[in-house]
């Protein structure tokens, strides 16, 4: 196959991925269907993304980002002769950038109807579901997280987030606090 042909195969997916939707998953969202030639004439594929979702997005102990949905990107950009320029936003105003044209697209997001209806969102790359950590106190104590709907229990997460969603529809009972990052939430 030819380097041109390559290059046509990948500028049909990356537009199909502007112009595509997706339901209940971990997804891109870009801005608009026009997003694909804007990338084309400015030679750039600006992706933003919270660099705390691990393994999706990430800094390196050196300053790097790095991830799974960095490589990705990197992957598109380099497949349509564009220059990847990473753009690290805080959760609460990646949709804004988005919207605003700091970025052309993002990253690890799950689509919900309030989001769909703010934004393009492309196929579905991978299924994703909740997950909860426990402190190691709690070991052999909570079997599932509706051991967790408990008022004696603290309950920590990432605002604005699905995970914020479901610790207040599924969690009720316990404390349900709200970070700027997951990290945050975390420690």
């Amino acid at each position: 196959m030819t380097i041109h042909r390559v290059k046509k195969r990948m500028r049909r997916l990356l537009t199909g991925l502007v112009i595509g939707t997706a339901a209940f998953s971990t997804t891109t969202a870009f801005a608009t269907t026009s997003t694909i030639e804007g990338i084309l004439k400015s030679g750039e594929l600006k992706f933003c993304f919270e660099a705390g979702y691990v393994p999706f997005e990430m800094t390196s102990k050196d300053g790097r980002f790095i991830g799974f949905d960095i490589d990705l990107a990197k992957h598109m950009a380099h497949s349509i002769d564009v220059k990847f320029v990473p753009v690290n936003t805080a959760w609460d105003g990646i949709i804004p950038a988005l919207q605003t044209g700091k970025c052309d697209f993002i990253g690890g997001m799950t689509v919900t109807p309030k989001r769909n209806l703010k934004v393009s969102f492309a196929d579905a790359y991978m299924q994703i579901g909740q997950t909860v950590l426990l402190s190691p106190k709690l070991a052999g104590k909570i079997h599932s997280y509706r051991d967790l709907n408990d008022a004696k229990y603290t309950v920590t997460t990432q605002m604005g987030t699905t995970g914020a969603q479901a610790a207040k529809k599924y969690l009720s009972k316990a404390k349900v606090d709200l970070y700027d990052t997951s990290a945050d939430a975390v420690l």
